[in-house]
């Protein structure tokens, strides 16, 4: 089933909203870390893309943050509401941010999720990721947690532009 939320950029006003889901979707039963103000930190920041899946005049049904570095990107957190599950919605905000970091020249996107959450790694894995390092105790020294990292272009190739420019400096 298509997922009838719209995909858009996530606001100043909407990090209340993303931190409670958080809280409530990611870091359940554990210290909630990521408040109002430090989603809107990564809301405000220019290397990070903040994403808000919303039905017009509805609370966002999910959200997510991914950080871009110069070779890599990191996907903070990704969620959405149980309602909404299951109708494309993850997916669409994945690929998304997949899409992004493939045009920004990213070699890989990584992610860490509690190790015990199969029905994310499954999600993750559907959509090219790969389990790379269990990290015992990695949440407050009391879950584990599970690395995975999907490859966009091979280690040291040169991104190009979809027109076959280079995007950097090198020479060839």
């Amino acid at each position: 089933m298509e997922h009838p939320a719209v995909l858009r950029l996530a606001r100043h006003t909407d990090a209340g909203a993303i931190a409670q889901m958080a809280r409530e979707l990611i870091e359940a039963g554990l210290t909630p870390r990521y408040t109002a103000v430090r989603i809107a930190r990564h809301i405000a920041d220019a290397d990070t893309v903040a994403l808000v899946a919303q039905t017009p005049g509805a609370a966002p049904q999910g959200f997510a943050l991914m950080a871009f570095g110069d070779d890599h990107a990191h996907l903070v957190l990704l969620a959405v509401q149980p309602a909404a599950r299951r109708q494309a919605l993850g997916r669409a905000l994945l690929q998304w941010l997949l899409a992004s970091a493939e045009v920004a020249g990213m070699a890989s996107v990584a992610l860490e999720l509690r190790a015990d959450n199969d029905g994310a790694q499954a999600f993750y894995r559907a959509l090219g990721f790969e389990a790379t390092l269990l990290m015992p105790g990695y949440y407050e020294g009391r879950v584990d947690g599970q690395r995975m990292v999907r490859m966009l272009r091979a280690p040291g190739a040169v991104p190009s532009t979809p027109w076959g420019l280079r995007t950097n400096n090198r020479s060839p």
